[in-house]
């Protein structure tokens, strides 16, 4: 598509021309982009004729059009979900359900033989949307004996947030300004808009990449949750 792939943009590479590797992804951006791949989820999961599991979400295989809305590609390793909510693979393929997915993004369960189940992509998107607003990959050379990127976030709510989140971000009107407010009114007042979203966000993600799957959201609360939280962060932007 013609913006590429979410990845070249929260990660822009050597290989790149200068033009994409000074680009960046704002805020509000950001924020449309998680949105728009939580409504593409939930539509796997919920409005098909039969239930689809993605089984490989991550950012490359987020693609980015022409008017920055995000769309889920590369469905190589989906599966359909059958009436009893099992996914359709045969038995013959199961010594390999371990390795459905990508590291980092891949559901631990999946690791340890369980069905594929739309609580796996759930999971993937959790790291996903972590991702985004940090900027780190869930397989960052920062991330060994025992720290992951939910373990890094968490421990960083809510008064460490911007410690956490992406740098490039730090560059943006919308943060500038919550950092000043917050320099000025203090961080634990709560006071401001730009600020409580951003937890609520990063703690979406937190409960979407929960290692148990019983303690997941389902894709259709997180739709709820992000509108909710984009239509506040919109009645600030057109107030201002």
């Amino acid at each position: 598509m013609a913006n590429g792939s979410l990845e070249n943009w929260l990660h822009p590479s050597v290989g790149m021309n200068e033009l994409e590797t000074t680009r960046n992804l704002s805020f509000y951006q950001r924020v449309n982009v998680a949105i728009d791949v939580a409504h593409a989820l939930e539509y796997l999961h919920h409005h098909c004729e039969t239930s689809i599991i993605h089984c490989d979400l991550k950012p490359s295989n987020i693609l980015l059009d022409e008017e920055m809305v995000g769309h889920i590609s590369d469905f190589g390793l989906a599966k359909i979900v059958s009436p009893n909510g099992l996914s359709t693979y045969s038995a013959n393929q199961s010594s390999s359900l371990g390795l459905r997915g990508t590291f980092g993004y891949a559901p631990p369960e999946y690791g340890m033989g369980s069905e594929l189940s739309t609580k796996g992509d759930v999971y993937s998107y959790g790291v996903l949307l972590l991702e985004i607003f940090t900027g780190k990959r869930p397989t960052d050379e920062m991330f060994k004996e025992g720290l992951n990127l939910h373990n890094f976030v968490k421990a960083a709510l809510p008064e460490q947030v911007f410690e956490i989140i992406d740098p490039i971000l730090l560059q943006d009107q919308v943060t500038r300004e919550t950092i000043a407010e917050t320099s000025l009114n203090g961080i634990n007042q709560g006071n401001n808009k730009h600020l409580r979203c951003l937890n609520s966000i990063l703690k979406i993600g937190l409960t979407c990449s929960a290692e148990s799957p019983s303690e997941r959201f389902d894709m259709s609360d997180v739709v709820t949750k992000l509108c909710s939280i984009r239509d506040m962060l919109y009645s600030t932007r057109f107030h201002r």
